[in-house]
């Protein structure tokens, strides 16, 4: 696991992560002035999702170099994925109530209560969608990739339910409506007349 010298670093980069726009704290991408003036100089801007992306990888990468005993990514399985996502929790900002806690199950409580902290699911499921792309970037085969691994995708559907379930708030998602209009001229145009 991590030792208590990497842990601040690690706060620094990860503290962020459960924000609206699930953002890691720049910390953990640049921290040499070359790499920052490099960035600078280059005539195209990475995107939003792209810089969020290179910062999630290189915070995974730390964990790693940083895991006792040290794992190198080709020796990285869905096991270490899960022990990352459940190392994360520790800097989530979502309040998730347990079962014996009257607020189970209340959106918006009314006082607050001892209930744990974490990583909203959300943000963990964008983490991993990033992390999986990133991986497949950074020349990993898809059929090794670790965040596409079953262990993962049920973790994330677990931590979905018990969270909707704990916080009230349904993740299902929602039919798509049609446009009303649209609606309104299907049900008034006339039947096609077969052709004679």
């Amino acid at each position: 696991m991590m030792n208590s010298n990497s842990s601040q670093q690690e706060v620094n980069s990860c503290t962020n992560l459960d924000t609206n726009s699930s953002m890691v704290s720049t910390n953990s991408v640049m921290t040499s002035g070359s790499s920052s003036s490099a960035s600078a100089s280059s005539p195209t801007t990475l995107s939003r999702y792209e810089n969020q992306k290179r910062r999630d990888w290189n915070t995974f990468g730390q964990y790693l170099r940083n895991h006792r005993p040290p794992l190198s990514l080709p020796r990285c399985s869905g096991a270490h994925v899960l022990e990352f996502l459940r190392y994360l929790d520790q800097f989530g900002k979502t309040k998730v109530h347990n079962q014996l806690c009257p607020f189970f199950g209340h959106p918006n409580p009314p006082a607050p209560c001892p209930c744990p902290l974490r990583q909203a699911w959300g943000s963990l499921d964008a983490l991993i969608g990033r992390l999986r792309a990133a991986f497949e970037e950074n020349g990993g085969k898809p059929e090794a990739n670790p965040f596409g691994a079953r262990a993962v995708r049920l973790y994330l559907r677990e931590v979905r339910d018990s969270q909707s379930k704990a916080r009230g708030i349904s993740y299902e998602k929602k039919k798509r409506k049609r446009p009303q209009q649209q609606l309104q001229l299907q049900q008034a145009a006339p039947p096609a007349l077969p052709p004679s």
